[in-house]
């Protein structure tokens, strides 16, 4: 059908007569098979990778060899797993001009479907190719946008033996870019096309092997010390400060370090008189008693050393409260001294030294003086990205990174960049509110910063101590109050920031800085979520301003702030075997790489939202409940303020991947949204349709209930979008501008259900209950009422087969084969391969029923 008559057998010899005699090219798009000449200087031989979905999916793997691309189909994709073996079978040599064909191979076509490239870039062969080939054992090297390092084809039928030859594509043992899959696995990571979204070389990205930068140690490890100078030992020395940066450098050398949570602390060695300072030349050492003792006992003659002290916790975390505790009493014998930096040694100025080679001589210093009391920071041989999002899994503060041939400068620099898994910062206390119930502690802190020679107001915290440390605040502030606040004129109203009367706040000199963790910046300059970190007493208040993250020049990875909440690579999975869904063999791990991939489709749908999540801990044959309130606490997920919902727990949302992905290691399985934001709680944005067939309903009658429902919707002026309910029926949802409570929203939505049932009763019923809808079809409005939820967009469902909510177009509709078509295996898989959002005008989409009540006679009832 469509093909073009078989070859001879002398055609049969020649390259790429198999690739032409099973194609028609007046049908399809594909390019004509002729060998190609290479031409110009490079000698780089390419690779493509095409993601191919056929009968099934597969990836058609090439490699450019003697003018052709040798290919192989293999079913599951490649794997950085080196236990993994994954089928190969070669197929007919393709053209080189196939590496740039994306589209879709018609009907009655040879591997109809449609092609995307997945990957491509060049190859490296080990040895001779050819030799390789025939011998079945091809070893080589990629360099692409998703696959990089040390790979193996191996045949494993004989010559002969079947029609297609059978290999295995693997990733060889030992390679610097190995991994298992339950740490990382590329297809679910990065499933869409290198044209449609590309991605660079990933060498460049994560760099996990290469050259060293200039002046930083070479092969032999000896430091280059050439830049040093004798000089005297000054009295004092101003600290190299980090920039905050927004994105992980991905271009040159890199130095990466833990970013201490704790106390930047210089100390000077002079002689037997060792002094302790702080960033701001504070003279510590008789708080520090321990520390400067240790110090002494390195036995250095002459030395500046820069570094942080801190105090860890059983966790074997850095702890910035116990650290504060531990400052200048009994316990000061807890604080270690890390040290990262050496810019004074022994007479001489090392500051012009690269930070490469000033640590290789401060680790040679401390291979034999090393104590428990001042170490030696080690640095990782990592990506920062990946350091970045151990750091914070390990609930470490986040990281350094530090260009490998930077000087040692006394000021702030972007040579020295700081990458935090949270946004945290110190603030100004500007005054605060007493507990309620207990006057003698800090009910809330009123925080503030220096912006343009103002003290501008910055929000409030009101979590993060316990009752000591809140009695110890109150305390201390109350020394400090005055009578008006010393903020700039107009900046906050009184009563603002709590639900308190007008009144209650206390004003106070604007000299006490504390450490505060937080999600965001609001538009109006406030901080969102905040916890309260500490009172920091080595900073002093004129020095308090807003902190702004920068872009590092050059090439950069996914920013800083999300590598932990919203993943490019993936997390380690706990349990990744366990099955969850018997009647599939899904396991665990296969749900949270899915959410991990469709987090950027799914988060539009979650954002602002309150959520209910079904977790099922034993998978979905067994026990399940719903969650929607913090009795488990999840990393990464927002508790909304309980006044939200006044006589409820706090609620939930999803505000990140980190919170999405987390929820799932944590067996969450449906992912439950209300139909307004959290901006306006009690006026819905959306009424949702929802078509629950009863017993006996075909799925044909089902899609003709969707017509029939869009169709009433359109006559009523109201725009609706499809989507699949991820199970056996079909949701029509309308988005509004929200000016309606829910009373009003959930009332029309029931006046245009009465509406259907009554038109056509043989079709629907507008009471639900199974006895009610047996052959007919219960469009569920009770859905629209106040705390209630449906299950979101892109959720898996908890039933057999873990089918998804699947956004789809009107046009779509027709071919749709059940509301359960697409699995947690095939839903991503599926959109990589879509060029346009069905739903993308969806989010414009204001509208108000005004106009649709009055056309269906409804009127809301008035509150009384």
């Amino acid at each position: 059908m469509g093909r073009t008559a078989p070859s001879t057998q002398a055609n049969a010899d020649t390259p790429l007569s198999r690739y032409n005699a099973k194609r028609n090219f007046k049908v399809t798009s594909e390019p004509a098979g002729v060998p190609a000449k290479r031409s110009g200087k490079s000698k780089a031989l390419c690779f493509v990778i095409q993601k191919h979905w056929a009968s099934r999916l597969h990836y058609d793997f090439r490699l450019e060899l003697d003018g052709v691309m040798l290919s192989w189909a293999v079913p599951k994709g490649p794997s950085y797993d080196p236990a993994l073996k994954q089928m190969a079978i070669h197929v007919e040599d393709h053209p080189i001009s196939y590496n740039t064909f994306e589209g879709t191979i018609p009907k009655g076509q040879y591997g109809a479907g449609t092609v995307i490239i997945w990957d491509r870039g060049t190859w490296e062969p080990e040895g001779d190719p050819r030799e390789g080939m025939a011998k079945g054992k091809l070893i080589f090297k990629l360099h692409g946008q998703k696959l990089a390092g040390l790979w193996e084809l191996v045949r494993i039928s004989k010559p002969g033996e079947v029609k297609q030859e059978q290999w295995l594509l693997l990733k060889k043992r030992g390679d610097a870019w190995a991994r298992p899959t339950s740490e990382y696995d590329v297809i679910s990571a990065l499933p869409d096309s290198v044209v449609e979204k590309p991605l660079g070389p990933v060498e460049e990205r994560e760099q996990r092997a290469g050259g060293t930068a200039a002046g930083t140690p070479g092969p032999s490890g000896e430091a280059d010390l050439q830049l040093a100078v004798q000089a005297p030992l000054p009295a004092k020395l101003a600290p190299q400060l980090a920039t905050l940066a927004s994105a992980v450098p991905s271009g040159g050398s890199w130095i990466v370090e833990t970013k201490f949570d704790g106390y930047r602390m210089l100390a000077r060695v002079d002689g037997d008189d060792v002094r302790l300072f702080t960033r701001n030349g504070n003279d510590w050492t008789s708080k520090l008693k321990t520390v400067a003792a240790a110090v002494k006992d390195l036995g250095l003659d002459s030395a500046w050393l820069d570094g942080e002290i801190v105090v860890i916790n059983q966790a074997g975390v850095p702890d910035f409260n116990r650290l504060q505790n531990a400052i200048d009493n009994s316990r000061s014998k807890d604080i270690s001294f890390f040290v990262f930096d050496v810019p004074f040694l022994g007479g001489m100025d090392l500051r012009k030294v690269p930070v490469a080679s000033r640590r290789q001589v401060l680790n040679e210093l401390f291979e034999q003086r090393q104590s428990e009391v001042v170490r030696f920071s080690e640095a990782f041989d990592v990506p920062p990205a990946h350091m970045l999002e151990a750091a914070c899994k390990m609930g470490l503060e986040g990281v350094m990174v530090k260009r490998a041939d930077a000087p040692y400068v006394s000021s702030r620099t972007d040579t020295w960049l700081k990458l935090k898994c949270q946004q945290r910062q110190e603030f100004i206390v500007v005054g605060f509110t007493d507990r309620a119930g207990a006057p003698t502690e800090v009910g809330g802190l009123l925080l503030g910063y220096h912006e343009d020679g103002k003290l501008r107001y910055a929000g409030s915290v009101g979590t993060g101590w316990n009752s000591a440390t809140g009695r110890e605040l109150r305390s201390t502030l109350a020394k400090l109050q005055v009578e008006k606040p010393a903020l700039e004129a107009g900046a906050v109203k009184p009563g603002r920031w709590s639900k308190r009367p007008a009144g209650v706040e206390r004003w106070v000199k604007p000299t006490m800085v504390v450490e505060v963790a937080f999600s965001e910046w609001t538009p109006d300059g406030h901080v969102r979520h905040p916890t309260f970190r500490g009172v920091r007493t080595d900073k002093p208040a004129t020095q308090i301003t807003r902190e702004k993250a920068e872009r590092p020049e050059g090439p950069v990875t996914e920013t800083a702030a999300a590598v932990a909440g919203k993943p490019r690579t993936s997390v380690k999975v706990t349990n990744p075997d366990r099955v969850i869904d018997p009647s599939t063999g899904f396991k665990k791990v296969d749900l949270v790489r899915y959410y991990e991939s469709i987090a950027d489709w799914m988060l539009p749908h979650l954002k602002d939202r309150p959520v209910s999540l079904v977790r099922a801990p034993e998978g979905i044959t067994g026990e399940q409940f719903f969650q929607k309130h913090p009795e488990t606490k999840m990393p990464g997920m927002t508790e909304l303020d309980p006044a939200l919902w006044p006589g409820h727990s706090s609620l939930l949302a999803v505000g990140s991947a980190e919170a999405l992905v987390s929820a799932a290691q944590m067996n969450v399985v449906e992912f439950h949204t209300w139909n307004s934001t959290i901006k306006r709680i009690n006026e819905p944005d959306r009424v949702i349709f929802d078509l629950d067939p009863g017993e006996g309903v075909s799925w044909a009658h089902l899609q003709e209930a969707a017509v029939l429902m869009h169709t009433l919707l359109t006559e009523l002026g109201l725009e609706a979008w499809l989507k699949t309910s991820g199970g056996k029926g079909l949701h029509v949802v309308v988005p509004l501008a929200p000016k309606l409570d829910y009373d009003a929203v959930k009332g029309f939505s029931q006046a245009a259900v009465q509406h259907m049932a009554k038109t056509i009763p043989q079709r629907f019923v507008a009471k639900s209950g199974g006895s009610n809808r047996v052959g007919r079809i219960f469009i569920d409005y009770l859905r629209n009422g106040h705390g209630q939820t449906t299950a979101s967009a892109f959720s898996a469902r908890v039933r057999p087969g873990m089918g998804v909510s699947m956004p789809v177009s009107w046009e779509q509709l027709r071919e749709l084969k059940s509301g359960s078509q697409w699995s947690i295996a095939t839903a991503r898989e599926y959109l990589s391969f879509q060029k346009s959002d069905p739903w993308a005008a969806y989010w414009t989409s204001k509208q108000t029923l005004t106009k649709a009540m009055r056309l269906l006679g409804y009127a809301p009832k008035k509150a009384a």
